[in-house]
């Protein structure tokens, strides 16, 4: 069996780095131990620039559909509310998805797959992989089927989705260094009778644990996600859902009935990621190479984006379009984010469950009545929405960054604007790179007469509200990247300067043969 792509690991991110290889027309096989997609809820919260990469593919609206809208967030303590934190607005005219969505993540995968299957590809169910070799050509790998027989894949690329347990992550010897926390953490689906309406989060301000619950889609359906405090004995998967209850009513002191446990989960959270993320003809991408506590939902939407960094590169190479160099910035990009993605998580955990006296005086006691307020102001929330739904993350110190001299930097995703009503995003669909020119008139600029390779050229007026955010007063160029970040900025319309951009990055020489093993 031969084969472009061999990706292990069929749960949120491997299926997301399939179904972009499929718009690329890139060739893979993707494998897994389970039976079929998780019947389970586990990740539930999907957030706006994950919900920006499937609109590109054309499935946000459906996966919004099959969930809930975070509106709206109310705080306990004591069995009481104690405040309420309005949501209606917060990421609004940052990105056209302004909200936390709350989906299970069996509903994800099911939609996620039946895009590939829809796109006449499938998933090697019940099939794992046993080890694998690379050389300078490519990787040969062996798997076990569901009947115990073994086959061999020939593949120019291995990805590692496989999880925090990652096998090829072991067999490439790659350091997974950090900490673990002692509390044990649990999460479980349950049907709930209670005072409290089905319209909102409920987050529990305990002074040394974190209690929070979930509505989900269906009557009086919840998810509740909690930590045992520190020094609780039993180990994971000992733990039987009655003491998860006692844990519940102690710290929360609420009356509630729960009426059928759906699902539930114990579990201990490591903060942990890769010293790289690449090895030869190896990557990993998702909890293979970073995992971190549930705070902020944070997860699965990065490991997403894992493989939406690497597929138009992995493409431009397959291709022969570029040499293997490119793949290097997989690494460059994505390895400082996930360091600084455990800093923000734990930072995030710590406000919500430290036992530390003055953050759980001002947990408890001052930001129920200050979050509100806080949260509505206006540079409160660009600080705070970018960082929590991701659309913030910059490669602007890559080597793929290039330009200078505004508000929106190289390396920065393309900020989200309308044109005449229009959302920026529905002219990027396609998976290639995009040059977009604002003019401020003085020339008479037209898309049919720019030659820029590999490029869709577009052209738009200078707005005042675009000179605005970008910070610009005449003329200016951006060169979008395929996964809508921006490659090149530069005043006025350089096409020689352009074009060196791109001649650079491909490196269309021999070497992109050589990184293809042809």
């Amino acid at each position: 069996m031969k084969t472009d792509v061999l990706i292990v690991g069929a749960g949120p991110t491997g299926l997301a780095l399939a179904m972009h290889l499929i718009r690329y027309g890139i060739d893979f096989r993707l494998v897994d131990k389970k039976e079929t997609t998780t019947p389970y809820s586990r990740a539930i919260g999907v957030q706006a620039r994950t919900l920006e990469i499937y609109d590109q593919v054309g499935i946000a609206d459906e996966l919004v559909s099959l969930g809930w809208v975070a509106n709206r967030v109310r705080l306990i303590e004591g069995s009481e509310v104690r405040g309420e934190i309005d949501l209606n607005k917060f990421g609004e005219g940052m990105s056209p998805f302004p909200f936390l969505l709350i989906v299970e993540q069996g509903k994800h995968e099911a939609l996620l797959y039946k895009f590939i299957r829809e796109h006449q590809h499938d998933v090697m169910w019940q099939t794992e992989l046993v080890k694998f070799a690379q050389d300078g050509n490519g990787v040969t790998a062996d798997l076990k089927t569901a009947d115990g027989k073994l086959e061999t894949v020939e593949a120019k690329f291995l990805v590692g989705c496989d999880g925090a347990r990652s096998l090829v992550r072991h067999l490439l010897n790659i350091e997974f260094g950090g900490s673990t926390f002692e509390r044990l953490f649990y999460v479980a689906d349950v049907d709930i009778d209670w005072a409290f309406d089905h319209d909102a989060l409920h987050v529990n301000l305990g002074k040394n644990t974190l209690t929070a619950f979930f509505p989900m889609v269906g009557d009086k359906r919840w998810r509740i996600v909690g930590t045992f405090p520190e020094g609780h004995q039993a180990d994971e998967g000992e733990v039987v859902f009655e003491e998860i209850e006692r844990q519940v009513i102690a710290d929360t002191e609420l009356k509630f009935d729960i009426t059928k446990v759906n699902w539930y989960s114990t579990y201990k959270v490591h903060s942990r990621h890769v010293n790289k993320f690449s090895e030869g003809r190896c990557f990993l991408a998702g909890d293979s190479a970073h995992i971190h506590t549930p705070a902020g939902a944070q997860g699965m939407n990065t490991g997403i984006q894992d493989g939406y960094n690497l597929a138009w590169k992995l493409a431009a190479v397959l291709k022969s379009e570029a040499g293997k160099k490119l793949l290097e910035t997989y690494n460059e990009e994505r390895l400082p984010n996930a360091h600084r993605l455990l800093q923000t998580t734990d930072r995030f955990f710590k406000l919500a469950a430290s036992e530390e006296p003055l953050t759980a005086f001002f947990r408890i006691h001052i930001l129920p009545y200050i979050a509100n307020f806080a949260l509505n102001i206006d540079a409160v929330k660009r600080f705070i929405f970018p960082l929590v739904s991701q659309i913030g993350i910059n490669y602007r110190h890559s080597s793929l960054s290039a330009g200078d001299g505004f508000n929106v930097r190289a390396g920065d995703r393309m900020p989200y604007f309308t044109i005449d009503g229009e959302s920026i995003y529905d002219r990027l669909h396609d998976p290639k790179f995009h040059l977009l020119v604002f003019s401020d008139g003085s020339d008479k600029l037209a898309a049919d007469q720019m030659a820029i390779d590999n490029s869709t050229v577009d052209v738009f007026p200078l707005y005042p509200s675009i000179a605005e955010t970008f910070g610009a007063n005449r003329t200016f160029s951006i060169l979008l990247r395929p996964d809508n970040y921006i490659g090149y900025i530069g005043t006025g319309v350089d096409q020689a300067a352009i074009n060196n951009y791109l001649s650079q990055l491909f490196e269309k020489t021999s070497t992109a043969s050589e990184a293809t093993g042809n």
